[in-house]
Parts: C-alpha cells; sequence; structure tokens
C-alpha cells in the first residue's frame, strides 16, 4: 500500500480557531446514547464519534474534546469508547448510523475491519472521517484527518542517533526495538520512520539487539508489536528480555518506544531490573505527552516525548464537517492511498519535546497543566 511518507506544509493552519459556524442554537450529545434538539439543522449536523477504548489518556481527550467542539457548534453528537473489542465498535457505529448519524468520525481499533459497516454507512449516506488513524480497505472513507505518521518515528530515531553519537562512529550499544499494535496502521508508519535511520546502525553492529528482535525491514514490524498499546504488555515483553539476554550483567542502552503507553510499561521493567536514574537507566521515547509521561520526562525515566497538539487534530475535524455541511470545499493538504481509494487527508506536524521544552511546549501552550505534572 503506498503511503505518503511527508505530509504537505500546513500553510491553513491558522484558520482552525477562524470562523466555524455553528448547526444551530442550542445543540447536544452525550457518551452513550447521544441527544438531539428537534431541529433540521442539527438532524443535519448528527455525528457518530467512535473512539478505540478509554484506557488511553490520549483518546478520553479527543472523544471528549471533540465532542464539546460539535455540542458548541449546535450538532447532535453520540461518543463511543469500544474497550479495544473490534466487534463492539462495529455494533457501536451500526447504532450509530441507525440513529441517523449523517458524519461518521472513528478512530478504528483495527485498521482493516470495517469494510462492511462502513458500506453500509456509504448505503445510508453517511460522511466518514477517519480520525488520526487511516481506515484501509474500505472505498467509504470520505476523509481523513491525522498527523505526519512517518514523522513521529523519524523524530525518535533520530533522537537516538544523536543521544548515543551514532553519526560520530560511537557504539556498540545494546539496544531493543518495539512497535506498536499490528492492527493500527499508524504503527507501520511511526516504525517505518525509526526504522529508516536505525536499521543501518543495526546491520553495522553499532546497535546490538541481543534478544533478536530486530526485524530486517519495515515491512517486519509487526513481528515485534504490541497488540492493544498495552502497558502491561510491553512491561512483560521488556522483563522477558531482560531475564532471557541481559542476565549476565550486560546493560540496555537505549530502547526504540513508539508510543507513551508502551514507554510506561517497559520503564516499569527497569524499575523492577534495578536500573537507576542517572547511573545505567536507558534512553526511553515515546509518543503523546501523557500526563504519566511527562512527569517521567522530567523524574529521567523517559527522555522524549513527540507531541503532537490533539487540540488541533480536533478541531480540524469539526471545521472538515462544518466545510462539508455549508456545502464549501473541505480543506485537505495531503491524500492517503488505503488501498482501495485515495483519500483525501489533512496532515498536522509533530515535535520532539525533552525535559528542558517541557515548560514551553506543553505547559506554556495550555496542552497540559503545571500541577498535572508536578511543577
Amino acid at each position: 500500500m503506498a503511503i505518503n511518507k511527508k505530509i504537505a506544509a500546513v500553510a491553513a493552519a491558522a484558520a482552525l480557531a477562524l470562523t466555524m459556524s455553528a448547526c444551530a442554537s442550542g445543540g447536544g450529545g452525550s457518551t452513550g446514547g447521544g441527544s438531539t434538539d428537534g431541529s433540521q439543522a442539527s438532524a443535519d449536523c448528527n455525528v457518530g464519534i467512535a473512539m478505540p477504548t478509554r484506557s488511553l489518556e490520549r483518546w478520553i481527550g479527543d472523544g471528549e474534546g471533540l465532542q464539546q467542539l460539535l455540542k458548541d457548534q449546535g450538532c447532535t453528537t453520540d461518543l463511543q469508547y469500544a474497550d479495544n473489542k473490534t466487534d463492539q465498535q462495529i455494533s457501536q457505529i451500526q447504532n450509530m448510523i441507525a440513529g441517523g448519524a449523517k458524519y461518521l468520525v472513528i478512530t478504528a481499533i483495527d485498521s482493516a475491519t470495517l469494510g462492511q459497516v462502513l458500506s453500509e454507512a456509504k448505503d445510508a449516506g453517511v460522511k466518514v472521517i477517519a480520525f488520526d488513524r487511516l481506515i484501509t480497505g474500505s472505498d467509504a472513507v470520505t476523509y481523513h484527518a491525522g498527523f505526519d505518521n512517518y514523522a513521529v518515528g523519524e523524530a525518535q530515531g533520530k533522537f537516538i542517533e544523536e543521544q548515543l553519537g551514532l553519526k560520530d562512529g560511537k557504539g556498540p550499544f545494546n539496544f531493543e526495538p518495539f512497535a506498536g499494535s499490528p492492527d493500527d496502521n499508524n504503527a507501520g508508519q511511526f516504525f517505518a520512520g525509526a526504522w529508516d535511520i536505525l536499521l543501518p546502525y543495526v546491520e553495522s553492529g553499532k546497535l546490538v539487539v541481543k534478544s533478536g528482535k530486530a526485524p530486517k525491514s519495515n515491512d517486519e514490524w509487526t513481528s515485534i508489536g504490541i497488540l492493544g498499546w498495552g502497558s502491561d504488555d510491553a512491561q512483560a515483553e521488556m522483563e522477558n528480555r531482560l531475564a532471557s539476554f541481559y542476565a549476565g550483567g550486560d546493560k540496555v542502552d537505549a530502547v526504540l518506544s513508539p508510543n507513551d503507553s508502551l514507554a510506561l510499561g517497559i520503564e516499569a521493567a527497569f524499575t523492577g531490573a534495578d536500573y537507576k536514574v542517572g547511573q545505567d537507566w536507558p534512553i526511553i521515547t515515546g509518543q503523546d505527552g501523557d500526563k504519566a509521561n511527562v512527569k517521567a520526562i522530567l523524574n529521567g525515566q523517559q527522555a522524549m516525548t513527540v507531541w503532537k497538539d490533539t487540540r488541533e487534530l480536533r478541531k480540524r475535524v469539526a471545521l472538515m464537517i462544518q466545510q462539508d455541511l455549508a456545502g464549501d470545499k473541505v480543506e485537505t493538504n495531503t491524500t492517503f492511498d488505503n488501498g482501495k481509494v485515495e483519500v483525501p487527508s489533512f496532515g498536522l506536524p509533530v515535535e520532539a519535546v525533552t525535559k528542558d521544552l517541557v515548560q514551553e511546549k506543553l505547559i506554556d501552550s495550555g496542552f497540559l497543566k503545571a500541577a498535572d505534572v508536578g511543577l
């Protein structure tokens, strides 16, 4: 499947905060069954929001934040979380269609298994917006909005490269890579961005993967994927690698963790193995800027996180719906081949955040509160 590696420059990002006209005065929405004010405008702006799980901070903020934006614009909403169960998400989407949804905003649990239910949506005249994760194998996807996923992994790979001095010929270093959930289309892009930078060092012996869990190409990333992005599963996998391959006293120097939830589990494994911050603690990457992980960055347990300002993503999706309702051209800046069609997409930039940037990027911007992270 051909996927753009780089997202076009976001020239019109400032437009997000500008005049997004309301569907109608009043409005409604609830986590669960939704609501309506009975007006034709509200009926036209009936939006089903299907999120994967409440177990990750990221999706709680995105689901509730988008719902509030749409409610403020007078839309009827139905926000559902599917406990990372594909069948449950499909059932929820079917209920949204039956409930009169005109738009579906979906973060797919399994990007390739929604074909049938999305065909039902298309037949019912419902427009589908893939939120963050591209939905593959369906011609019913109207739009996608997300981040430059390749750049996420690229930032992680470059960080490890720079921190270890690999470009300068330093090494060898013990290194353990992880990948995200095999059913998440984004996870492959994250891994590709990092692996294009790090694989040459693995091949040259500057990065030594003692566990042997080093994919020989980007296409093999699922072999080290953690299903469902589970922190506990990542912890168990890291504990197994430490017990099996580092029992003789060798230490891990760096870990490629594609997101913050996996990083938390990996960090717990190193704590259990009696690694010490400031002594033998490894470089660990992440993504999302979750509160617990920002605390870990400030405490020296995590080296960085790739920040995606999800507030801008929510605004962009709300704007897409408003533009479509008004009959205006929906603004996009790239496309993705989902295996069936070229999906018009709007891609947003990402940024690496280290300890010295937490205040400026995450706190001063209002993304997090200082009290949330112990500042």
